[in-house]
């Protein structure tokens, strides 16, 4: 799927311009400073972790998808595999949301 890899390059370039953060002590950072415009949980995360992420992204305000396995989003940010990640950028996130709605957008929580 096309739009699948356009949302993991976005998360790729947003790595690379160090404006995201991965692993779950440093999303829950970012997210608890005010700093993520946008938060991923992969699909294949632990319910604990995904309600904890929706929890605290609802508290926050930040959006919250549930999107990729952990093995693609580590891919993508050129890691080991990640069950999460902030987006600190707006523009990068913007981008990302707008991805995310031509991926069918069942899963995007705002």
């Amino acid at each position: 799927m096309e739009n699948r890899q356009k949302i993991l390059n976005l998360i790729g370039l947003a790595t690379k311009a160090g404006k995201a953060a991965s692993g779950e002590f440093s999303t829950e950072k970012a997210v608890k400073s005010g700093k993520a415009y946008l938060v991923f949980v992969a699909e294949d995360a632990s319910d604990n972790t995904r309600q904890m992420f929706a929890n605290m992204c609802t508290y926050y305000r930040v959006p919250v998808c549930i999107f990729g396995r952990k093995d693609e989003l580590g891919h993508a940010m050129g890691r080991e595999s990640r069950a999460s990640l902030a987006v600190m950028d707006e523009g990068f996130a913007k981008a990302l949301v707008k991805q995310m709605s031509l991926n069918g957008g069942s899963k995007y929580e705002g």
